[in-house]
């Protein structure tokens, strides 16, 4: 089990950027949230196996069809045993 914070900076809000990481998530079985932050980058934790969470964290810089990553920040924190993933 591991845990990563991300912020994606650039044109990721109003893109189904977090739609789309709950998705992904839901679908490989990891747990956290995501959340627009007021300075109009998005900001995620995952936690999960290693391979599940580091697929997000991949498909975090670069998101949706629509979204332009030109920054993507990514912290290793410890797990908290977060269950489920939701959009804040």
């Amino acid at each position: 089990m591991i845990r990563r914070r991300v912020i994606a900076h650039g044109r990721v809000q109003g893109v189904f950027f977090r739609d789309s990481l709950r998705q992904r998530a839901s679908s490989r079985r990891v747990a956290g949230w995501v959340t627009n932050r007021s300075d109009g980058a998005v900001e995620a934790v995952f936690e999960g196996e290693a391979d599940s969470v580091e697929s997000l964290v991949e498909y975090s810089r670069e998101g949706p069809r629509s979204a332009e990553v030109e920054d993507l920040e990514v912290f290793d924190e410890e797990p908290e045993g977060l269950s489920g993933f939701e959009i804040r």
